[in-house]
């Protein structure tokens, strides 16, 4: 997936949902983060980050035994998504939540599901 996902996602409360017309293509960027984070393995990795704040790609691989290529694959679509940021020690990249993303995530989520109950 080489997708973008760098655009903030979409308040449900916006003028264009409002006025009936939609915008697909955040519809779309939109639908491509909630999948980020709609994976079994993905949400292991930010649970273990939530756990331990800083991790290596080697760090993450060994404690969920899967293969290295597999862990930074699904790293890669976390990183797009901003659920995770980099930072560089000398040839070690390490890996941590971007808490605010998450958060703006839930509260989108949120506001999703209750307008649904209405």
């Amino acid at each position: 997936m080489s997708e973008n996902y760098s655009s903030n996602i979409i308040s449900v409360n916006e003028k264009t949902i409002g006025s009936g017309a939609i915008n697909y293509l955040e519809v779309k960027k939109a639908a491509a983060i909630l999948r980020a984070i709609n994976h079994k393995l993905r949400q292991s990795i930010i649970k273990l980050l939530e756990e331990k704040s800083n991790l290596t790609v080697t760090e993450i691989y060994v404690k969920l035994r899967v293969e290295q290529s597999v862990a930074s694959q699904h790293l890669a679509i976390l990183r797009r998504a901003e659920f995770v940021q980099t930072t560089r020690d000398g040839k070690n990249i390490h890996y941590s939540l971007n808490t605010p993303r998450l958060d703006e995530v839930n509260v989108f989520v949120k506001e999703l599901l209750e307008n649904e109950d209405n």
